[in-house]
C-alpha cells in the first residue's frame, strides 16, 4: 500500500489509538484529533484538540491537516460515545450529546474531508457503526439510532461522491475491550456475545482487516457497504 495521509478522529485511546499506531507502523502519515491533548508522539504524526460535534473546530482541524500533509487520502470516523439506558429514562440532553458526537461529528468530517479529496479525484471515507444496529439491543436505543443514521449517511454519501472516485463505507465492530465497553455490565456483554454467530469479543486486528480492505487501492469499486464483524 502506497503511503497515505490518514485522518483518525477520537484517537487518544481505544480503537482510534490502536489504528493510529498501526498505520504509522505501516509507514503512513496520521493526523489525529480528540477532545483532549495526547502525549503520543511520532515523527509522522500530528494531533489537534477537537470536539467533533463542533462544526467550526472540525473545519479548522481539516484545514490544519491539509496544511500539514498536503492531501487527505483517508478519513477514519472513529470518534463515538455510547448511552446505555432504557428509553423512558433517557433525558433529551443525552440524546443530543450522543447524536452530536456520533452522527454530526461523522457528517462534519465526511463533508469537509470530501471537499479536499475532490481536488485529487480520490479518497476513502470509513465510518464506524456497531452491531447494536442489526441486533436492536434493548437499552441502546439512542446509541444504535445514532449509528443507524451513520449507516444511512454512508450509503447516500457513497452515491453522491462516487463521481469523484471517493468511496464511503462503514464497519460495525462487535464489542472490543475498550473504555467504551468497560461501563457495560458483564452479564449484558455475555448476552450480546451469545447473539453473535461467532461468539467472542472482537479484537483490534479484526478491525484492521476491514479498514485495510476499504483503504486498499484495489477496493476502488467497493462503496456504500456496511461490514459487521462477528457473522451478523
Amino acid at each position: 500500500m502506497n503511503r497515505k495521509n490518514i485522518l483518525i478522529t477520537g484517537n487518544r485511546k481505544g480503537i482510534g489509538l490502536h489504528l493510529t499506531k498501526y498505520y504509522l507502523d505501516k509507514g503512513h502519515n496520521v493526523f489525529g484529533c480528540s477532545r483532549s491533548e495526547t502525549d503520543f508522539e511520532h515523527s509522522n504524526y500530528a494531533h489537534k484538540v477537537c470536539d467533533v460535534g463542533d462544526e467550526k473546530m472540525v473545519k479548522s482541524t481539516v484545514l490544519e491537516m491539509k496544511k500539514k500533509f498536503g492531501t487527505i487520502d483517508v478519513l477514519l470516523n472513529n470518534a463515538g460515545i455510547a448511552s446505555l439506558n432504557h428509553s423512558l429514562l433517557t433525558p433529551g440532553s443525552t440524546v443530543e450529546k450522543v447524536f452530536k458526537t456520533n452522527f454530526y461529528g461523522s457528517f462534519y468530517f465526511s463533508r469537509e474531508c470530501a471537499k479536499k479529496m475532490m481536488l485529487n479525484k480520490k479518497g476513502r471515507i470509513i465510518n464506524f457503526s456497531t452491531v447494536a444496529v442489526p441486533l436492536d439491543l434493548e437499552g441502546e436505543m439512542i446509541y444504535a439510532s445514532s449509528k443507524a443514521a451513520v449507516e444511512k449517511m454512508t450509503r447516500i454519501l457513497a452515491k453522491e461522491l462516487a463521481e469523484y472516485n471517493i468511496t464511503v463505507n462503514a464497519i460495525g465492530p462487535t464489542p472490543v475491550y475498550t473504555d467504551l465497553t468497560k461501563v457495560v455490565p458483564k452479564i449484558k456483554m455475555e448476552e450480546l456475545i451469545e447473539k453473535q454467530p461467532i461468539k467472542r469479543f472482537g479484537e483490534f486486528n479484526d478491525i484492521e482487516n476491514v479498514t485495510d480492505f476499504f483503504i486498499n487501492d484495489n477496493s476502488n469499486f467497493i462503496t456504500g457497504q456496511i461490514i459487521y464483524l462477528g457473522g451478523l
